[in-house]
């Protein structure tokens, strides 16, 4: 029987959601994040440093595709809303540029610095205008995807939610995305207010309840792919469960998936790579070679 978040001790609950206790060692996945990302920057074209707000941290690195109007896939890293940045996230152009894609690594500011209703409005405001300007971008890319990993699951969900914000720029994201790929996603924040997570973040039950995408989910999301590696904890287990049945429920294409072999920091890896179960996916929905 599944046991409900509340059940748990404060130290339990700080392990569900610290998933690098299900790995020996996160110093490895990190140091091939950063890599990988270098090597993108070296072999591949790009424009780096491209703004899409006033504050130095909204800024994106940008990888054409190598011919016009390719997809356009736009990631947004995890950390925790706290750490991370996009210098260390553009790993997956390695295998999305080669195969057709044109990419965006998109860069947010961090907790504690920025607040999570900036931090939520930020990444919203960076997904709208490159759906709104993507032709203005070298290589004029089409169609745009969406991905994030973690915290940036949550905030692609979220910026999907900013209904407000989709409508003032006279866009929507059921026109305007084309998908949304999720991995180990948090999706209700509350649970997390009781742990060391919500130490830079500083939430209270009402701004918990705010920036909860799971509670805000009330129509139809554009297509999503949804994964998780199954070496994850119970909690991110339940919280994969819930926004899918969710999203599910208020009309939106779900496709659910739980990696066998994955887990939370190898599972962003595989955004773009043939063979995977995540890239191939991927690659199907854009239609990549």
């Amino acid at each position: 029987m599944a046991v409900d978040w509340r059940d748990y001790d404060r130290d339990e609950l700080a392990r569900q959601y610290s998933p690098s206790s299900r790995v020996d060692d996160i110093g490895p996945y990190l140091a091939d994040y950063a890599r990988r990302s270098d090597e993108a920057r070296r072999d591949l074209v790009v424009h780096r440093d491209l703004s899409y707000g006033t504050d130095p941290e909204q800024a994106f690195d940008y990888f054409p595709a190598s011919r016009a109007g390719a997809p356009l896939h736009v990631f947004v890293h995890g950390g925790y809303w706290q750490e991370l940045s996009r210098h260390d996230s553009a790993f997956p152009a390695l295998d999305l540029v080669p195969a057709g894609a044109a990419f965006v690594a998109l860069g947010y500011g961090l907790a504690p610095a920025h607040d999570l209703a900036e931090i939520v409005a930020s990444v919203s405001l960076g997904i709208r205008r490159l759906c709104q300007h993507r032709s203005e971008l070298p290589g004029t890319p089409s169609e745009v995807h969406l991905s994030g990993t973690s915290a940036g699951a949550h905030l692609v969900a979220s910026a999907l939610l900013d209904v407000e914000g989709w409508r003032r720029d006279g866009l929507d994201p059921s026109r305007d995305v084309a998908s949304a790929t999720l991995l180990s996603g948090v999706y209700e924040l509350e649970p997390l207010r009781h742990t060391y997570v919500n130490d830079a973040l500083g939430l209270d039950a009402a701004a918990a309840a705010a920036h909860s995408p799971l509670l805000a989910l009330r129509s139809p999301l554009p297509p999503l792919l949804v994964a998780l590696g199954r070496n994850e904890t119970e909690e991110f287990g339940r919280q994969h469960r819930e926004f899918v049945d969710r999203a599910r429920a208020v009309g939106t294409e779900v496709t659910d998936v739980v990696v066998p072999g994955r887990d939370h920091f190898d599972l962003p890896l595989d955004l773009g790579r043939r063979g995977t179960v995540v890239g191939d996916a991927v690659r199907r929905r854009m239609r990549l070679g």
